[in-house]
Order: C-alpha cells, then sequence, then structure tokens
C-alpha cells in the first residue's frame, strides 16, 4: 500500500522582501536554491562567506500547491509530516496557520484532515536564525561560545556548525531540508515496530513489538517475514492488536562484523498489516545479527573503555565524522557512500558522529551497515552553555526520540553518547567560569536524567555514554586518562611535538588531531594566483582555526626545509599531519589492552579549507587517509624509537584478526643510494589479537660517524606469504638535516581489465613520493610511500575511480611526481 502523497518537488521561494517568486526545489535549502538561480556566487569562492551570511538575517518564504485525491481525503488519519524543517517556520494550510516550530533535527507530525479540500497551497514562512539568535545573546547572561562559532546559538536546536566552528563557515541556511507528505491511514497502522536481539550458542531470538493502532472495529492480522542473506525466509502470522508481539527464532546466524573481522551479512524483517487481502500498512528494515557492547571493567591501570563485538574486544579505529556540506541541499546518497566506503578502504571500524552537526540521512547508517563501520553516535549538542526551558526540554525529548526510533535497528549503530565535550568543559574550561549555577545545574538534568532515561526507554539494546570525554559523569575528572574516552589537543593547539603522544595510554582517544592544508587543486578552487600565500584575506579567511597557519609553519620549522610554493606548503603540511597522527595511533596500539580506541579528528571537511581533515571537501584523500591505510592494518608491524630519531628501535607486530600468522620480519640499515649496510630477518609467530615486541636493534654499532646519519635510514618489512603486508622506515637525524639526493623517475602504465598498475622507480631513496593526476581525481592504492630499492613501487588505480574513459598514455601524461627533497 502506498500511504504516502509526497510533496517533494518543485516549489515556489522568495526573500520576504523580493516582489517576485523563484523556483527552488524541496528538499533543499535557501542557499542551494539560491545559487541554482544565479542569486549569489559560490560562497566557498575567496570571502564570499561573509555577504553570503548576511542574507540570513532576512525571512524567506516557501510555498506550492497541491491536489489531494478523495480516497486520501477519506481516510481516518491524515497527517502532515516534515522530515526536516530548518528551523524558525510557521506552516500554513490554506491560509491557516497549522503550527510554529523551532528544531531543525525534529520530524514533524501534524493531524491535518480538517485543514484539506481537494486544491490546496502549503506555505512555510521561515524567520531569520540568525537575527533569533542574535537577539537572544542580547538578552543573555550566557556568554560563552565555541571557537569561530556566532554566540546565541545555543538557544536555537539547529545543526551548530552552520553558525560557525573552527573548520567551518557561518552560513545559517534555511529551507525544508528533508521530505515533506501526507500520510494517511484507514482502518489501522503499525505504530513503533521494535526488535530486540537476544544470543545465544547458535542462535538469535528476534523478539518484536508490532503494536497496532485501529480506528475502527476490524480483524486485522499481520504477516512477518524475516529473510537471511542466503534467501531462507522465516514467516509467521499474528493477530493485530495494541500489544501485538512474536518470536523469531534464527538457527545458525550469519553474524555481522565490523570491517576487517569478517563479514556483514544482513537479514531483512518485513511486517505487512493487512485486513482481509487488503494491506493497510507495512514496515521493513535491514539488521546484522551481533552484540555491541562497551566494557568498562576495572583493571591494573583503572578502567577500561572497549568495545566489544560478538564477545571479542577490538581496537576501534577511525575519525570523527562531520556534516558533509555546509550547504546541505549539496548532499547526495552517492556522495556519502563514497565517503563510507573510503572509511573501508583506509581500514576503519568505526567513525564517531560529532555531536555539532545533525543526525545524517539513513542512507549513511545503511552504508555504514554494509561496509562494516560501526557508528558512536552524539546526540545533537556540542560545546554548549544551555537554557533548560520548558520549551527546549520538549524539542529536545522530542527530537532525540525521533533520531533514537529511526535509528536504533542499523546493525552499524554501536554507542550513544550525550554531548561532545561540555561535562569536560564544565569542569576544567576557564571560559565557562562565570555562569550562573543554574546552567551548570541544567547540565545535569539534561544529560545524566532526561536524555540518558528517553534513550533507555526507546532503545534498550545499544549502549549509552553520558559525554564525550568522560570518566562516567557527575563532573568526576571527565578527561582522565585512565579511565573512560579521553580528547587529547597538547599535540596541535600547545605546539607539543608528536613523541609527546607516547606519554600517554589513554583508554580510549575519541579526539585528537593536527592540521594541514588541502591539495593545490583544492585551493585553487577557492583562491585567485594573488591569494596563494597562506597569510592573505582569503587563505586566512579558509582557516578557521585563530593562528592556525602559522602554527603549521610552526611544525614545519621543527622538520622540514622551507617550501619553495604553495603546492610545496600544502604537500609538507600534509606530510606533517600523518606523521602526527601516525604517532598517536602506532604508539596506542602498541599498548593494545589498555589502550583500545583511536577516533583521530576529523574525518572529512564541510567547505574546501585547511583543517584536520583526511580527506578534503571534494573528497581527495590526504597523506593522512592513505597512512590511515597503513596504521589501521590488522596485521601490522611498527617501529619505535628509545627516543626521537635513536638509533636503538624496537620492533612490534600487531595482529588484531581472529588467525594465527606466522610471518618473517626484515630489517635493514640502508643509504640514500640503496646501499644496504646491515640486514636481518626474524620469523615472526603471533596468536590472534596478540600485540608483541619482537626484537630490538641499535644500529649504532652500523654507522661510523654522526655525518653518516644523515645519509642513513633503517627500514622494515613484515612479510606474510611472499608479500610485504607492512613497512616503514625510521631516519636518524630530522628530514631538514637529511641528504636527500635528487630522484630521477622512471614510470611506466600497464592496463590492465579493471584497473591501470603504475610502476615507479628512482635511482636514489625518495621520501614521501606523492602522485597526483593533473586533471582527473582518482584514489591510488598506495601514495605517500617510501622508494626505498631499485625495484621501485607499483601501485594500481581502479577503472571505476576515473571518469571517462582514458588510456594508459594519456594518465602517464597527466601523472605529477614529488617527494620532500622536491618541495624545497
Amino acid at each position: 500500500m502506498n500511504n504516502r502523497l509526497l510533496l517533494d518537488g518543485k516549489w515556489k521561494w522568495r526573500c520576504t522582501d523580493w516582489e517576485e517568486d523563484r523556483d527552488g526545489v524541496v528538499p533543499g535549502t535557501v542557499l542551494s536554491d539560491m545559487l541554482e538561480t544565479g542569486v549569489i556566487e559560490d560562497p566557498y569562492w575567496r570571502t564570499n562567506e561573509y555577504p553570503t551570511r548576511e542574507l540570513f538575517k532576512k525571512d524567506y518564504v516557501y510555498h506550492r500547491k497541491f491536489t489531494v485525491p478523495e480516497e486520501i481525503l477519506q481516510s481516518d488519519e491524515l497527517e502532515l509530516v516534515f522530515e526536516g524543517l530548518d528551523t524558525i517556520a510557521d506552516i500554513y494550510i490554506n491560509g491557516t496557520l497549522l503550527a510554529s516550530v523551532k528544531d531543525m533535527h525534529r520530524t514533524w507530525r501534524f493531524p491535518i484532515k480538517e485543514l484539506l479540500t481537494s486544491e490546496n497551497e502549503i506555505l512555510v514562512y521561515f524567520h531569520s536564525s540568525l537575527e533569533y539568535i542574535n537577539e537572544k545573546h542580547k538578552n543573555s547572561d550566557i556568554f560563552y561560545t565555541s571557537t569561530g562559532s556566532i554566540h546565541g546559538n545555543g538557544y536555537l536546536r539547529k545543526a551548530h556548525y552552520m553558525f560557525g566552528w573552527d573548520w567551518g563557515p557561518q552560513l545559517p541556511d534555511a529551507g525544508i531540508w528533508r521530505s515533506v507528505y501526507l500520510e494517511c491511514h484507514k482502518v489501522a497502522k503499525l505504530e513503533d515496530v521494535r526488535i530486540r536481539q537476544r544470543h545465544e550458542e547458535n542462535q538469535v531470538h528476534l523478539d518484536i513489538q508490532c503494536p497496532v493502532i485501529s480506528y475502527k472495529p476490524n480483524s486485522t492480522y499481520i504477516n512477518l517475514r524475516v529473510e537471511a542473506p542466503d534467501g531462507e525466509i522465516i514467516s509467521k502470522e499474528i493477530a493485530g492488536a495494541v500489544d501485538s508481539a512474536t518470536t523469531i527464532t534464527i538457527d545458525n546466524p550469519k553474524l555481522w562484523w565490523a570491517n576487517g573481522y569478517g563479514e556483514q551479512p544482513l537479514y531483512k524483517v518485513e511486517l505487512l498489516l493487512m485486513d482481509k487481502d487488503e494491506e493497510l500498512d507495512s514496515y521493513s528494515c535491514n539488521i546484522g545479527l551481533r552484540t555491541i557492547t562497551v566494557s568498562t571493567d576495572k583493571d591494573q591501570w583503572g578502567n577500561e573503555f572497549a568495545f566489544v563485538l560478538n564477545g571479542q574486544k577490538i581496537f576501534a579505529m577511525g575519525a570523527n565524522y562531520i556534516p558533509e556540506d555546509s550547504i546541505i541541499g549539496r548532499n547526495t546518497k552517492e556522495r556519502t557512500e563514497r565517503l563510507i566506503k573510503d572509511c573501508a578502504h583506509a581500514n576503519y571500524n568505526m567513525i564517531r558522529i560529532w555531536g555539532g552537526g545533525y543526525y545524517p540521512d539513513d542512507y549513511l547508517y545503511d552504508a555504514c551497515d554494509r561496509y562494516g563501520i560501526i557508528v558512536w553516535q552524539d546526540l545533537m549538542f556540542a560545546c554548549n552553555v544551555y537554557d533548560l526551558t520548558d520549551e527546549f526540554e520538549e524539542n529536545i525529548l522530542a527530537e532525540t526520540k525521533d533520531n533514537v526510533v529511526r535509528l536504533r535497528h542499523h546493525a552499524c549503530l554501536g554507542l550513544w553518547c550525550g554531548n561532545n565535550e561540555m561535562e569536560w568543559g564544565w569542569r576544567d574550561w576557564g571560559r565557562l567560569e562565570g555562569h550562573r549555577p543554574k546552567y551548570k545545574a541544567d547540565y545535569i538534568k539534561i544529560f545524566e536524567m532526561l536524555l540518558p532515561r528517553l534513550v533507555k526507554k526507546y532503545d534498550d539494546q545499544t549502549y549509552y555514554w553520558l559525554s564525550s570525554p568522560s570518566s562516567g559523569g557527575s563532573f568526576d575528572d571527565p578527561n582522565d586518562f585512565n579511565r573512560g574516552d579521553n580528547h587529547y589537543w597538547e599535540v596541535w593547539h600547545s605546539n607539543k611535538p608528536f613523541t609527546e603522544y607516547r606519554n600517554f595510554h589513554f583508554r580510549f582517544c575519541s579526539e585528537y588531531g593536527f592540521q594541514s592544508f588541502p591539495h593545490k587543486k583544492t585551493i585553487d578552487s577557492f583562491c585567485l594566483p594573488e591569494d596563494m600565500n597562506i597569510f592573505s584575506e582569503v587563505m586566512e579567511s579558509h582557516q578557521k582555526n585563530g593562528q592556525a597557519n602559522s602554527k603549521i609553519f610552526s611544525y614545519i620549522s621543527q622538520y622540514y626545509k622551507y617550501p619553495k610554493d604553495m603546492e610545496s606548503i600544502a604537500y609538507i603540511s600534509q606530510i606533517l599531519q600523518l606523521k602526527a597522527i601516525q604517532y598517536g595511533v602506532e604508539h596506542w596500539r602498541r599498548n593494545w589492552g589498555r589502550c583500545m580506541g583511536s577516533l583521530y579528528w576529523q574525518l572529512n571537511d564541510c567547505w574546501p579549507v585547511a583543517s584536520w581533515a583526511s580527506i578534503d571537501y571534494y573528497g581527495r584523500w590526504k597523506a593522512l587517509h592513505y597512512g590511515a591505510r597503513r596504521f589501521y592494518k590488522r596485521y601490522m608491524a611498527s617501529a619505535c624509537e628509545k627516543e626521537e630519531l635513536s638509533t636503538n628501535i624496537t620492533y612490534h607486530v600487531l595482529n588484531e584478526t581472529f588467525e594465527k600468522k606466522t610471518s618473517v620480519l626484515k630489517v635493514r640499515l640502508v643509504d640514500n643510494k640503496f646501499n644496504r649496510l646491515y640486514e636481518m630477518e626474524q620469523e615472526v609467530s603471533s596468536d590472534p589479537f596478540e600485540m608483541k615486541e619482537v626484537l630490538t636493534v641499535e644500529f649504532a654499532d652500523f654507522i661510523k660517524t654522526e655525518e653518516d646519519k644523515k645519509k642513513l635510514y633503517a627500514e622494515y618489512e613484515l612479510v606474510e606469504d611472499g608479500q610485504v603486508v607492512s613497512s616503514g622506515i625510521n631516519m636518524f637525524v630530522k628530514p631538514k638535516y637529511y641528504q636527500y639526493e635528487m630522484p630521477q623517475y622512471q614510470v611506466s602504465i600497464e592496463e590492465k581489465a579493471n584497473e591501470f598498475e603504475i610502476n615507479i622507480k628512482s635511482q636514489v631513496f625518495a621520501n614521501y613520493v606523492e602522485l597526483y593526476f593533473e586533471d582527473l581525481d582518482c584514489v591510488f592504492s598506495d601514495n605517500y610511500f617510501d622508494i626505498t630499492s631499485e625495484e621501485g613501487v607499483a601501485v594500481t588505480v581502479n577503472k571505476d575511480d576515473l571518469v571517462g574513459e582514458v588510456t594508459a598514455d594519456q594518465l602517464k601524461e597527466q601523472l605529477r611526481i614529488k617527494s620532500v627533497v622536491e618541495s624545497f
């Protein structure tokens, strides 16, 4: 049965001080419609953000006419449903005010039967959110706001990042940003279908609640079917009633695993509400059979914080997700699919959906289900002081219920978290001192009483964590390094060296990061040639973290020579970003069992900008994302110097798989012309989920003089079944002092059935070799790698990643290669 009349598509819209309407599209936003109709230039170009922001001091109207068939008018229940209104809106039906709303995160449902005729007009009047928060701030004693944000944004249930953040622009858009439709029912409907899982040996029981709401006497029944991944179907028929419930037992279940641990089989659950032979209503979803929880058991160091998947503790590996665009109307299912696929390809098993944005569309969670990416889901609260009023309480409870009910059955859902950094802020941030005690009390009421109780009511199978970071609530040292999860920003914000990470054994590091510039191709998208200076107005406008451009240069000066041009600055900044995060991740993974998670800040960008992202706004992988593909491998080796640049190096092997592994660890001392001064190899046997220290080498025994250190490096390779599965190098001096030779590259490209293979050779050592195509974008199988032998390196490009038909010769003509020595 089709019980919806969609009102998506063409609408009319205007600014309230315009005389004429323009064409618009729903779902969409004012910004996307402004761009489509030529009202504004791209707000991401140069400094266009600022005049564009001022347009949101105005109000906007959307309206359209629609016809309702008589069959729908005769329904027993008829509701108008807005899945997303951004944000302060008055809704009119045929000239009558239906409702006034103020929450972007809610799904709004309104009984509408008495207001409809066969021909109707709907009008939505959007009030300026910018004027609203400005007025609120004028009359408020709340003075805190997050870096880069507009004061007063905490008063409005609208994605906070739209008012600016330290990586995003101030573009407080408006509009009907998700679908709108009439939903009708006759006789009866399904209400709040809920599926719980109970796992036993070789069995999973699905306890399904499927209450039926009836409008008149009936003889309804429910056809329930569960389809397994192999097509096997279990079906059942139950009577329709207000307390309808049943249990389906699945024998020999195919368990859902996160990426890197197993497959992601999904079972389809479908319910049809029938009255005789007529279908009245339906519900369907895909579920994964699994258990996910978090262990906070006491141990010798404090309390662990470890995700447990199907009984197995795993090391969480991933990053923090932010909204994919500041112009929400530009988001697409295909774009999000690509982003989640890129996470899986970089060996992620988790993302954290950060609380300063909005709850993403269903298709993001669908993709995470398919690719095996566990979701740490923040509720949408971040870095704010909130005033708990009756209206605020009503909205936050309703929005949380809407989204918990929408998302609770997803296989990927691993954790609900109350907010981002607010418990920590109240305890330790000087900028919050001086607020009235009421607001701190409101924090406890909202985040330790109201929201946890509500989430448990609607989802009692997903682990709930009060805040991030937290040690368990009540302002009890929220960022305690021996309990709970941690946010650590001393590397970057306090200019600490990368080695500082090794001084800490966080139980789970859910935020830490290091900035870089995007690739020159991305910089070109918002700059003119005359803007190509990191201290120009345009470049500083695309850097929202204060003096961060200077900070990047400060770190460059510590490790590298002064880059020769903007492209080289961007390149070196990305190398630094990779090195910084690698230091942290490899250290924590070497301490598996004590440290059990790394979610770096951040995965993606919402506009072209200098930021902490590992994938830029256009989907281009930075060096860090290629690095993540290496340091998030389930089976890998890592090297740890006794101290930075030390000749004493210890090698470790980590096996985060269910298989016993046997391999060979090869270690060499090599000069910049590939001459080997020392080499050895050792067989390594690793049990499942075992981290072990394999050997320590003192390279000083083979280095004659201090000057020789400037020409040497230590290389390691972990070889399994004849294939190198993990590798790396260590230098004995900082790269700015290393005596690089200038490489002369030899390149060949061979076309194969589904990919191109690129072979790159050099006559000398080449460090952090970057590949890109001048006019094409793609993901290489590896990038920012070292050439450490005359055999060179082979990488591949999938043909599916390339737009249009292209030949090997054309690719070779477009290929550009850079290494460290060519950057200065």
